[in-house]
């Protein structure tokens, strides 16, 4: 059940209307997993700083159970999601960080008990 958190300073007309629909498949195809259950949040128009500049920039949290356990598989989707998020936003790679968290199935409730009994 992955969770990706877009936050951007980039104002909501600058964003193309249908980028959660698009990163939500983008992000099942990256991670593999369904995309019925990937969860999507897409903020724009946010007071941020990168790399200490307020020039247009975005941060992706990406939050997984399975698929975010090691530098390799990071590497792996941070170059995908890197490739989606500059085609879709018009930002420079170095414009853009990524953070991934894996979780575990008891960190996530749904269905009124924890995935690690569903």
């Amino acid at each position: 059940m992955p969770f990706v958190e877009l936050d951007t300073n980039l104002a909501a007309e600058r964003l193309p209307p249908d980028l959660p629909q698009k990163l939500c498949a983008a992000s099942a195809a990256i991670l593999g997993k369904p995309a019925e259950r990937v969860n999507v949040t897409v903020r724009s128009g946010l007071p941020m700083v990168v790399s200490g500049s307020a020039e247009p920039c975005a941060q992706l949290l990406v939050s997984s159970i399975g698929v975010l356990g090691s530098a390799e598989q990071n590497k792996a989707h941070s170059a995908r999601f890197f490739d989606f998020l500059t085609a879709e936003l018009g930002l420079g790679t170095e414009r853009i960080v990524i953070r991934f968290y894996p979780l575990e199935p008891w960190q996530i409730g749904k269905n009124r008990t924890v995935m690690t009994f569903l």
